[in-house]
């Protein structure tokens, strides 16, 4: 049997070769009823398409990047999930590249990817990612998505929960279960999520008319030894608050095992809110409150703008900004037996 080639598909279809390929590559100048028509032929006749071919022609790797900072998070994870599943459908592939929260890397893993190995990037910046400035050199050959954590001076496609408003919500939700010395754990001022969240906090305190002095945010670090420290110290009885928020998932074990070894307990002498999607939250003692991000549909949001804009060259990327709000799941941290 003869393979079937878009020649052919074109001179049943009695179309040309090009309006075939853009077909089916769901191009956005061919009609929705026009690539229908072309891909019930096309799986009629069985057409496979030659993709290393196809690739070369178009000068595409059919392949994109995605840049973030870990994967042992559960939110980078299901988003990853989420990424693939959309990448997938289209055809295309994903590589992941860690930054481990280093902007050296970072600006290293992206001067590397503008030799051809791919297509466009999805990325969520590092704690350490101050400026756009590499960025901006990599957006000028090819489209970025932001997700998660953007850089907001960059004009391109971001895709985010809405952060200030969990951060009201955590901290008006802990205050009507009765605290009044509540502290918020940040990681770094430069990633637009956790000042976000924190100004949420703030304003909340300020609403509620409580002591400033009382409710602080403290800056914790990337070494989990010196948080746990930190968190040992700060409920120590002379100023020992009432009420946590943390605003990644990667502080709850460092909370949960300063509490148990200062025999506190939670929620009766501590409530506890974190941003977090771990699934191990429910089965946690006591089972954790948490603010859980729609990671997976954020992580494919973000893979169908990319793809998106590779199909149409004229696509007004900030116009395919998106914000997905998060939930806030109330459970045994923040509640007094």
């Amino acid at each position: 049997m003869s393979t079937v080639t878009i020649k052919l598909l074109a001179e049943k279809l009695q179309l040309s070769t090009a309006t075939i390929s853009k077909a089916l590559c769901d191009s956005h100048e061919i009609s929705d009823s026009t690539k229908k028509r072309v891909l019930a032929l096309a799986e009629e006749l069985n057409y496979v398409p030659n993709a290393y071919a196809g690739s070369l022609r178009r000068n595409k790797s059919k392949t994109i990047a995605v840049v973030i900072p870990e994967v042992a998070d559960s939110f980078f994870s299901l988003a990853l999930n989420g990424i693939e599943e959309a990448v997938l459908e289209k055809g295309y592939h994903a590589l992941i590249y860690l930054t481990h929260e280093k902007l050296d890397r970072e600006k290293a893993i992206l001067k590397e990817l503008t030799n051809g190995r791919v297509d466009g990037a999805i990325m969520s910046v590092t704690v350490e990612t101050s400026d756009a400035d590499h960025i901006r050199e990599f957006n000028k050959k090819l489209p970025v998505v932001f997700f998660d954590r953007v850089c907001n001076d960059l004009d391109t496609a971001k895709v985010t929960t809405n952060d200030f408003e969990c951060g009201y919500n955590a901290t008006k939700h802990l205050i009507e279960a009765g605290c009044s010395k509540i502290i918020l754990l940040s990681i770094s001022n430069n990633l637009s999520i956790i000042s976000e969240r924190a100004r949420g906090f703030t304003k909340a305190i300020a609403d509620h008319n409580l002591n400033e002095a009382d409710c602080r945010i403290i800056e914790c670090t990337e070494d989990a030894s010196c948080n746990y420290e930190l968190i040992k110290e700060m409920m120590l009885p002379d100023n020992r608050p009432d009420g946590i928020i943390a605003t990644v998932e990667k502080l709850t074990t460092d909370i949960y095992l300063a509490c148990q070894q200062l025999d506190i307990n939670i929620p009766q002498q501590v409530k506890v809110v974190c941003f977090s999607n771990q699934a191990t939250a429910i089965i946690l003692s006591p089972s954790l409150t948490t603010i859980t991000q729609p990671a997976f549909e954020m992580g494919k949001s973000a893979a169908t703008i990319l793809l998106k804009s590779l199909r149409n060259n004229g696509l007004i990327m900030k116009e395919e900004s998106i914000v997905i709000p998060s939930s806030l799941i109330i459970r045994n941290s923040t509640i007094n037996n």
